[in-house]
């Protein structure tokens, strides 16, 4: 007898037979070690892809790291679970396959549209936040589904039944989530038609809704106030309602009434006519636009004209720094006349009284 028969005598002997043991540990062993080495051969070609300007293969590398890790357990465990001749083993392993690659295939949708998007900020061209936001969730869904029937064929689940069974079984649940569904289409009516896009700012004079779109998902849509509250609508609520979509304009309009005082009545048309040359000279004012700038209306206590013009910035900001210049400039042309903006006055005109006319007298008892 060799030596290596000896030692298996004797490790026989000291296990009484029970070789399992030995084979769980080698397969826990190499699981061990094939894991660590996979860990280290992603890191480091994750860290040497960083430099890159590809967006392909730092998403890969990110995208395999844990399915590959559930994979080699998952295998793992089927190797110990072929020990004891269990015949669920072969669906095991296909069953961990699918579950592995349409993990990872979702991982590497949502690290691929981060780098879009973080590219995006950089770019002359950006690509709509909305449409790969919406691709996204498309492809998901669609590798989501896929898998699932993939899966349920592998473990020999007839999948036409369940197609024919899905179509009354439809029927039901269409009547059943009638409101997911409409929030659904929805959704999608949002992403086809775009009304607005993700970081525009909407106004629903309807609803009393205003801020900026932070997401569109496929059953709400989420705005955040311009007090950081956030709104969470339901996207069958855009098919009914009037939705504003300030971000969209091309121009913002500045309309403002100024009343003189009656007694500034022979400057006004001097005054009109500085204002009017000051906006058509005016860096900030499209000039392309309507610009009206004429006396309107004899008011209460004042002389008023109105000026109407539109900014060429769209920004509300930038608006605001216009619209005050705009303003300053007027109040220093109405000084310039000598004139005044008016405030409400009341002027009482009291008739004189007839010379030699008698007061009335207050009756006595």
């Amino acid at each position: 007898m060799d030596m290596l028969e000896l030692i298996t005598h004797y490790v026989d002997q000291l296990l009484g037979g029970n070789w399992w043991i030995v084979h769980s540990f080698i397969i826990i062993f190499a699981t061990l070690l094939l894991d660590f080495i996979q860990r280290r051969v992603l890191k480091r070609l994750e860290k040497h892809l960083q430099p890159t300007k590809s967006i392909w293969d730092n998403s890969l590398v990110y995208s395999i790291r844990h399915p590959i890790t559930l994979f080699i357990w998952v295998l793992g465990a089927s190797f110990i679970m072929a020990l004891f001749e269990f015949e669920i083993v072969r669906a095991v392993r296909e069953v961990a396959a699918i579950i592995a690659i349409a993990w990872a295939l979702m991982r590497f949708v949502e690290q691929m549209e981060k780098n879009i998007l973080q590219r995006n900020d950089f770019e002359d061209k950006p690509i709509d936040r909305t449409t790969a936001d919406a691709i996204a969730q498309l492809v998901k869904v669609s590798v989501l589904i896929t898998a699932t029937l993939v899966m349920l064929q592998t473990l020999g689940v007839n999948i036409s039944a369940i197609i024919a069974f899905g179509g009354i079984g439809g029927i039901v649940v269409g009547f059943a989530a009638k409101d997911m569904l409409a929030n659904f289409f929805g959704g999608m009516m949002v992403y086809f038609d775009r009304p607005f896009a993700i970081g525009d700012w909407v106004r629903s004079p309807d609803r009393n809704i205003e801020g900026n779109v932070e997401k569109i998902g496929w059953r709400l849509t989420v705005i955040r106030t311009f007090d950081k509250r956030p709104i969470y609508v339901p996207n069958a609520l855009f098919s009914t309602v009037v939705v504003e979509n300030p971000s969209r304009m091309f121009n913002r309009r500045i309309f403002e009434t100024i009343g003189l005082r009656y007694s500034d009545m022979a400057v006004l048309p001097k005054i009109i006519d500085d204002v009017k040359a000051m906006l058509q000279s005016h860096p900030e004012i499209d000039q392309e636009q309507t610009l009206i700038v004429n006396f309107n209306t004899f008011g209460d206590s004042s002389l008023e004209f109105f000026i109407y013009t539109f900014t060429k910035t769209v920004k509300w900001i930038e608006f605001h720094e216009v619209k005050q210049d705009v303003l300053f400039k007027i109040s220093d042309i109405i000084a310039h006349h000598g004139a005044e903006v008016a405030f409400p006055t009341r002027t009482l005109h009291m008739p004189d009284l007839i010379e030699g006319a008698a007061l009335p007298q207050t009756p006595t008892k």
